[in-house]
């Protein structure tokens, strides 16, 4: 039996004639009681234990105390509660939340807590295609992929008529000597170039690609991918892919074209592309030096270019003059006039995608998918994956449980902090587990409508 000790007492300066003494011997508690969420977001999800299937486990099962499961399991919401790294898993590990999310409130054996520690969690990480002996659980690149995209899916109740597919490439910095690490000289660092693509909020891909390459290098064969496991499933559905300039390649368009799939991508300015809207461009500036306001124009035209383009294709220009000087810019589309006319395609459909760009800072900046400081990139890319489920999870939450309350439009660093952040005091009986949380949480009523919402939806 371990020895009881009486615990230091720290005291503070009186506060109306009483003492004020602090000493650590509150109990069982935890700052992430919030959390409960995450695991109700889960079961209504399946998410964990499909993301668990998508591993390969060859250990000894006799000598297991840690299944796939928890581990994937503890990584996600750990994540998603905000320790971005496997050494703050020393503790967590002892943490009583943590231990009912992972459904495992006891080790089997004397020497280990019920969750894993930074070794265990490391050791799935740096998995390999082969087993070793220190590393034998593998996982199935292909099968996660899938994951992502059958997520995607289930949160529709029926077919869309038409869907856009969102693409776009980050920088995500390096710092160390990193498999694949190279230096890019738009972004002016060392990085990986990862390319993202969403539906609205849904998450289809978060690819890991050297930062050598160009930006649409891969994008392809990835849409190819989700193309064809989203028409499995919605034979009908229309397809748009939109992405700004870095993504406007022969290959690509030739390939929408070719599988009736529908495009409108940014288009890199030139002399020539200028000169096509020399007139629009001319009578912008004349209205802008008479308001004094920006001015627009737009217009509609066939264009090629001289030698990389099999085809004539539709464009549109943006005639601009703001802050006394032209700001022309140019679209590309397969998408005719009678869907949408020049104006409203650029300003309504295209100007949209940049919405994109918040989902990847949620990712990036909130759940931590730029922390790929293995040496690997196979590894690299499996805390990227990570990263991704942890979106996934937080963004079931935000679409199925807070759709009625003030955080329908939360990022998923606000939901974190105004939800999932309450301290409480944990107490374990044989019948039940019984989390106290703090009486003067803000967000109480926003909490309480989540849970009922995952109730129902459950």
């Amino acid at each position: 039996m371990p020895t009881e000790c009486i615990a230091e007492l720290f005291g503070f300066a009186a506060v109306e004639r009483r003492v004020v003494a602090a000493s650590f011997d509150g109990g069982s508690m935890t700052s992430d009681a919030g959390g409960l969420l995450l695991g109700a977001t889960d079961r209504a999800l399946g998410l964990i234990e499909r993301f668990a299937g998508c591993f390969v486990d060859r250990r000894n099962r006799e000598l297991i105390e840690h299944e796939v499961r928890t581990l994937v399991g503890q990584r996600v919401y750990g994540l998603a509660l905000g320790y971005e790294d496997l050494n703050d898993h020393d503790w967590l590990r002892h943490d009583p939340v943590m231990a009912v999310l992972a459904g495992k409130l006891a080790a089997r054996r004397k020497d280990c807590a019920a969750v894993a520690g930074k070794s265990t969690l490391n050791r799935l990480e740096l998995s390999r295609p082969e087993p070793t002996r220190y590393h034998k659980i593998g996982h199935d690149a292909a099968a996660i992929e899938a994951l992502l995209v059958e997520v995607f899916l289930e949160a529709h109740a029926k077919a869309p008529e038409e869907i856009v597919l969102d693409l776009d490439a980050t920088d995500d910095p390096l710092h160390g000597a990193q498999e694949g690490r190279f230096f890019h000289g738009y972004y002016g660092h060392y990085c990986y170039l990862p390319l993202y693509v969403f539906c609205g909020r849904h998450l289809l891909a978060a690819k890991l690609r050297p930062a050598n390459i160009d930006a649409a290098a891969g994008a392809q064969e990835e849409i190819a991918r989700i193309v064809a496991q989203i028409r499995a499933r919605w034979p009908a559905v229309r397809i748009v892919l939109r992405a700004d300039s870095g993504f406007a390649r022969e290959a690509l368009m030739a390939w929408c074209e070719a599988n009736a799939v529908d495009y409108l991508f940014g288009l890199a300015r030139n002399a020539r592309l200028v000169g096509e809207i020399a007139a629009e461009l001319a009578m912008a500036a004349a209205e802008s030096t008479i308001t004094g306001a920006p001015a627009r124009r737009f217009k509609d035209f066939l264009w090629t270019t001289r030698d990389s383009w099999s085809r004539r294709r539709r464009v549109v220009g943006k005639a601009e003059h703001t802050q006394d000087e032209a700001n022309p810019r140019f679209v590309v589309t397969s998408l005719g006039p009678d869907r949408a006319g020049a104006r409203a395609l650029y300003e309504g459909l295209y100007c949209a995608r940049g919405e994109m760009e918040n989902r990847i800072k949620e990712c990036q900046l909130d759940l931590f998918a730029d922390r790929t400081s293995s040496a690997t990139m196979r590894a690299n890319q499996l805390r990227l994956w990570f990263a991704s489920f942890a979106y996934v999870l937080l963004d079931g939450l935000r679409r199925i449980a807070l759709k009625t309350t003030a955080l329908a439009d939360a990022t998923c660093g606000s939901i974190r902090l105004k939800l999932l952040k309450i301290g409480a005091l944990v107490r374990v009986s044989v019948r039940r587990v019984r989390i106290a949380m703090a009486s003067g949480h803000p967000w109480q009523r926003d909490w309480a409508i989540a849970y009922h919402a995952m109730a129902a939806d459950a």
